[in-house]
């Protein structure tokens, strides 16, 4: 129960960062954070304390946080992209990473510039750009904000975080 996640909110309802219960717990008490949202009828009971079971969190003052920066991994890029192949959609199967913009043309390692690929795609595409190779892409890729890697990354502990993480 205290490994659960928790959805941590900036004081204007920004979302942070996840953490476990058991932190939450600690923030609350320490008065650092209100609860906003509670897993339904659960409480944490102490000698002296009973404190609902948080799912959502918001602290209390505004941090100021520099934009967090997701690492570029082949875990990452598949995950972005939902584990389908940007060039024909196919879910199925081991997907690599494809340089849409092929190294030899000055193509970097970017999250603009990798997308997720079945290896029939892969190999068929080989180095050229997918304009030369009769390509198109499912959709453009782009480096994910910090929303998108709760929502894709972390994923979605409780239907509560929906709204707070603009998915309503």
């Amino acid at each position: 129960m205290l490994n659960r996640n928790v959805l941590v909110l900036n004081q204007n309802y920004e979302p942070l960062s996840v953490c476990s219960v058991k932190r939450a717990v600690i923030l609350i008490y320490l008065g650092k954070a209100e609860i906003i949202e509670k897993y339904d009828g659960q409480m944490i009971r102490s000698v002296s304390v009973s404190i609902p079971l948080p799912s959502v969190v918001r602290l209390g003052f505004y941090i100021q946080v520099p934009h967090k920066r997701i690492l570029l991994t082949r875990k990452n890029i598949i995950q972005r992209d939902g584990h389908r192949c940007q060039y024909c959609g196919k879910t199925q199967g081991p997907m690599t990473v494809d340089h849409v913009i092929p190294k030899i043309y000055g193509g970097k390692d970017s999250w603009e510039n990798l997308v997720c690929a079945c290896i029939k795609c892969n190999n068929i595409k080989g180095n050229r750009t997918p304009e030369q190779a009769g390509f198109k892409l499912l959709r453009q890729p782009r480096r994910p904000t910090q929303i998108n890697f709760i929502q894709q990354f972390v994923g979605i502990s409780d239907n509560r975080w929906r709204q707070y993480l603009f998915l309503d």
